[in-house]
């Protein structure tokens, strides 16, 4: 926009760029904000969060699944690198797929940041996807679903974000809730190494700063879910490749996986297909919503893999599980509160107090009349 001033005449002239004229990647347009094709400009926030939840877990329920199955197969365990480095693969090939259906192709997050990004998530995913070969799943759950808190630290340093009481609150409740959720299955059949735990701990470090960062580029430069995904993903697969040539790793595991393709690769596409389809609603979530509410979507669908791990895999019940997904859900109702507080007023202490004394007086004075 140019501005021009003229002292005699005292006027201003504004140009405004049409259209076709780039606009800085530093401003915030009013684009839309498209998943798998689906436009959620076009609805409410209501509906758009409804959307994104649906995706979130029906896309990651059937990515927990195979996840497990594929380090069901026997020998696999040692080969969560390569995995990984095959998930990146796909990711990248999606990403470009879908970046070439919209209109602009522009890469608007700088390179460095992109870099950074591609780390962490190298670090969340190859050591979340690592750990599984020496810690059984609930255990790994435990962990994963302790990030709320680390993501609202995360907030707080990296983006300077207060939250108050009832996000603390949603936070200790859903991770303390999860943890006991999880906690009896891991005493009935505890598989623990020390490997596998700090391999999980530097996943979940990773994966409470990612959301942030990704949260403050997208916001900042106003990028695309597949922007994101394309070039994250191909510079971490870029890491993984050179990390696992560097080790030795990479010759032993294409020899495995040729072995039996099916079960392998195989898993591994669908396995990716299905991450992919659940990334691209959690970065809408935090493109949208922020990177709490989408910490706490990701986390409800843990609790719901948890559940589901029930019904495919024969695991003993106790009442322990059913008091510790009702935390769960007063988390998630304390969460959503928080992010309403205007909508929805619960009343005070004090209000109920002043309530009951004004109807006791009602009461009275109805006697005495």
């Amino acid at each position: 926009m140019d501005l021009k001033f003229n002292n005699s005449r005292k006027y201003i002239s504004i140009t405004v760029p049409s259209k076709t004229q780039a606009m800085s990647p530093h401003i915030k347009s009013i684009d839309d904000i498209v998943v798998l094709g689906i436009n959620l400009s076009r609805f409410n926030k209501l509906t758009q969060f409804f959307i994104c939840v649906a995706g979130v877990f029906v896309f990651y329920l059937i990515y927990g699944y195979l996840q497990e199955l594929i380090f069901s197969v026997e020998g696999f365990k040692s080969y969560g690198w390569y995995l990984t480095l095959v998930q990146f693969g796909f990711y990248s090939i999606f990403g470009l797929i879908e970046l070439q259906l919209i209109q602009d192709k522009r890469r608007r997050i700088p390179g460095k940041t992109y870099m950074i990004i591609a780390f962490l998530t190298v670090g969340t995913m190859g050591l979340s996807n690592t750990s599984l070969g020496y810690l059984n799943y609930p255990t790994q759950v435990i962990f994963k679903c302790c990030k709320l808190i680390p993501v609202m630290l995360g907030g707080v340093f990296i983006q300077g974000k207060r939250y108050n009481v009832a996000d603390v609150s949603a936070a200790v409740c859903m991770s303390l809730g999860l943890i006991w959720f999880t906690l009896a299955d891991s005493t009935i059949a505890p598989n623990f190494n020390l490997t596998g735990v700090i391999l999980i701990s530097l996943a979940l470090c990773a994966d409470a700063v990612i959301g942030n960062v990704q949260e403050k580029a997208m916001k900042l430069h106003n990028a695309s879910n597949s922007e994101m995904v394309l070039y994250s993903y191909s510079i971490g697969f870029v890491y993984i490749l050179l990390g696992l040539t560097s080790t030795s790793g990479l010759r032993p595991a294409v020899t495995f996986c040729s072995r039996n393709p099916v079960r392998t690769y195989g898993y591994a596409f669908l396995f990716s297909l299905t991450g992919y389809f659940g990334i691209s609603f959690v970065l809408a979530l935090i493109k949208i919503f922020g990177a709490l509410l989408a910490v706490t979507v990701t986390t409800g669908r843990k609790a719901m893999t948890i559940v589901l791990s029930f019904i495919f895999f024969a695991k003993p019940f106790t009442v322990q599980y059913v008091w510790s997904g009702l935390l769960v859900v007063l988390g998630i109702f304390l969460n959503v509160y928080s992010k309403n507080m205007d909508k929805i007023r619960l009343p005070s202490l004090q209000g109920l107090i002043n309530k009951s004394v004004d109807e006791r007086k009602s009461r009275m004075l109805a006697q005495t009349v």
